[in-house]
């Protein structure tokens, strides 16, 4: 158990904020153990095999987040200074780590050891440079065709713990992060694998990242470097694999069936082929409707090697969203 003890100071500055970066980090320890990670098997399949069609060396990533009791390293995906989700800001601060924060956090006898991270270690900026590099090219493969949706849970969740705050208090806002957390007499308890003992906040607040990779697990940072965070999952994290049963009627007497079909369709990242298959639209048909859609700002396309995916975007998420709310919809779970 890790106790987090808050002063007045602290719940002021407690703040929440989202990480592009993390959701790489934690993606990548899913992705390493499918197997292990039921949940995320309908993104683990398909963002698998795409990487290994990119022909992308991911390997100084995968061998810097390791399995427990193996710590991951802070400076890969530190807490974020700023609540806008910024990738490109994000590498530019994971670029310029100095090199003693990168040598000190691959010592001791919980971090990770590889001859890569050998490299990175003797030549850190070098290591640094070449990680960032890394870490596009995999959100642009991997995660990129996904944010929109995931970054409208994330938003979504950090919107009902505001409307907490606002009608209940901080208790209610901190007692709500997870079955494993809980808060009693100004202090935070976190049921927590590895992490154990008590901790002053000193003033810097608690920073709150919710995380879709992160179910069902809370992760932690109490190192003295960066400010205390907790990274915990949000609310409805499995709905991001589910699957629509039924075309949205009231978008579709918007924008036509087989449009509506198609973004309906694009719950996943999907090809061209793959769409008309699904839909027994001919795939002229379905090229001529995600190119109406693309100019609309509803898809965009994601290369990945030989082929294109496309994926929704946010304004085509909150479309459906309120088809959904407006019809009662009903969804079932993915099964193909």
């Amino acid at each position: 158990m890790l106790d987090l003890a808050f002063s007045v100071r602290d719940l002021a500055r407690t703040r929440f904020a989202l990480s592009p970066l993390w959701e790489v980090v934690a993606s990548v320890r899913v992705l390493k153990h499918p197997a292990e990670h039921s949940l995320y098997r309908p993104w683990s399949d398909e963002a698998g095999r795409r990487l290994a069609a990119s022909g992308l060396d991911w390997g100084l990533l995968a061998d810097l987040i390791p399995q427990p009791p193996l710590a991951i390293p802070v400076f890969i995906a530190p807490p974020p200074t700023t609540p806008v989700a910024d990738l490109g800001l994000e590498l530019a601060v994971l670029r310029s780590t100095p090199p003693d924060r990168v040598r000190s956090g691959l010592s001791g006898q919980r971090a990770p050891r590889s001859e890569r991270i050998e490299r990175l270690r003797s030549d850190p900026r070098r290591g640094l440079a070449e990680l960032a590099d890394v870490v596009e090219a995999y959100w642009d493969i991997a995660l990129a065709p996904y944010w929109p949706r995931m970054r409208s849970l994330l938003e979504g969740d950090v919107l009902h713990r505001a409307r907490l705050f606002a009608e209940y208090g901080a208790q209610q806002l901190l007692n709500d992060l997870g079955p494993g957390v809980t808060w009693d007499a100004d202090t935070l308890y976190v049921g927590h694998h590895y992490a154990r003992g008590s901790r002053q906040l000193g003033g810097r607040g608690l920073l709150l990242v919710p995380s879709v990779f992160v179910w069902p697990r809370v992760f932690s940072v109490i190192t003295a470097n960066w400010q205390p965070t907790l990274r915990y999952p949000p609310r409805g994290v499995a709905t991001l694999w589910e699957r629509r049963s039924s075309l949205p009627q009231a978008l579709a007497s918007v924008i036509g069936r087989s449009r509506a079909r198609l973004l309906a369709e694009l719950d996943m990242p999907a090809s061209t082929s793959d769409l008309a298959r699904r839909t027994a639209i001919t795939a002229g048909g379905v090229s001529q409707h995600l190119a109406a859609l693309r100019a609309a700002g509803l898809v965009e396309a994601h290369r990945s090697g030989r082929y294109v995916f496309y994926a929704r975007t946010e304004a085509a998420e909150v479309l459906l969203t309120a088809a959904d709310a407006r019809c009662g919809e009903v969804k079932v779970p993915r099964s193909d």
